[in-house]
């Protein structure tokens, strides 16, 4: 008599390796979330921030008063999955952030449009970046800029050579709302983080 055919239990075994692998991802999110609001992780807010190429979408960043020093600014173009945009290219040595919030609607096929937002920096805790990095389709608020020189060689900067700049020794933002594609800074310290998945359009502004 030969022996049974031992059986195995597909769908129970796939369900235990589906549950590994989620509870692994969700670890994971949560040690790299840790770190980046405990400034050890640089981050890179652009969409697709693995690929060199912009996705092209454009989120919102906002603040109650952005505070930095060794501001520069000057015009660039981003290449991206969408194709070219030209924008104004922000740079800020250190900035601290008040009541920021950041968020991206996008439209998931059977659900429709579902917001990703952060928030960070209050209670008088500001949020900080260092060699923050903003790439602008849009941006309004009260600024005060101090020290600042207009007609720079925005190749003196990290522009293109023969491009128009702007520099300045420190700048003050109240009131802060931009439309962006990409913002990039070498630490991002997130004081305060809450990350929240909507199921409806709930930008910042």
């Amino acid at each position: 008599m030969s022996s049974p055919v031992p059986v195995t239990h597909h769908g129970h075994t796939r369900r235990k390796r589906l549950a590994l692998v989620m509870l692994l991802a969700l670890l994971a999110a949560a040690v790299l979330m840790a770190g980046v609001g405990a400034g050890a992780v640089p981050v890179s807010l652009a969409i697709s921030a693995r690929s060199p190429v912009l996705s092209g979408q454009t989120f919102q960043v906002a603040a109650d008063r952005l505070q930095g020093t060794g501001f520069t600014q000057y015009t660039g173009v981003d290449s991206t999955a969408r194709g070219r945009f030209p924008d104004a290219v922000s740079g800020i040595r250190s900035a601290d952030l008040y009541d920021l919030c950041q968020s991206v609607v996008s439209k998931v096929p059977g659900l429709g449009a579902v917001t990703v937002r952060i928030t960070a920096g209050g209670g008088g805790h500001p949020a900080h970046a260092s060699n923050l990095v903003v790439r602008s389709a849009d941006l309004s608020g009260d600024a005060t800029f101090r020290n600042v020189t207009m007609g720079v060689d925005a190749g003196t900067i990290g522009g293109p050579a023969g491009g128009v700049g702007q520099q300045a020794t420190a700048v003050t933002i109240d009131h802060l709302r931009q439309t962006t594609r990409a913002v990039s800074a070498a630490t991002f310290r997130l004081n305060g983080l809450r990350l929240s998945v909507r199921p409806h359009a709930a930008p910042c502004f």
